[in-house]
């Protein structure tokens, strides 16, 4: 019995290796590869504050550095500044800075993460059902 239990357990172990998961690096580059348009979703907005920001500013036209601070609780000054930087940077907020003393900043997102707000609301309600 013993015997057959490893030859079943090598033809399983083999069998994986014929057919790896699609996430493996072998794996189809279209899927999740460097160009992968999911990874680079992920790249724009992981990470454990983007999505909680992405949300807060599609509350309003616009927000300035402190209403953001309170809408997402937790987030700490650097992490918030950070976030903010690298949504800028993907594209997704727009930072107006005003001339005007003392100096007013206020935030607001592009037409491109309006479009994702959407699916980030249907992740939630996923969320909500089902966790």
């Amino acid at each position: 019995m013993a015997a057959t239990s490893k030859n079943a357990a090598r033809t399983t172990t083999a069998a994986h290796a014929k057919n790896p998961s699609p996430c493996l690096a072998s794996a189809d580059p279209s899927v999740t590869g460097s160009g992968c348009a999911l990874r680079r979703v992920l790249d724009a907005v992981g990470g454990k504050w983007k999505i909680l920001l992405i949300v807060a500013l599609s509350q309003a036209d616009e927000l300035r550095y402190g209403e953001l601070r309170r809408l997402v609780f937790g987030i700490t000054n650097t992490m918030l500044a950070a976030s903010l930087r690298e949504l800028e940077a993907d594209g997704l907020v727009l930072r107006t800075q005003y001339a005007e003393m003392p100096v007013r900043v206020e935030y607001s997102l592009t037409p491109q993460a309006r479009e994702l707000v959407p699916i980030l609301m249907q992740l939630r309600g996923w969320g909500e059902k089902n966790l």
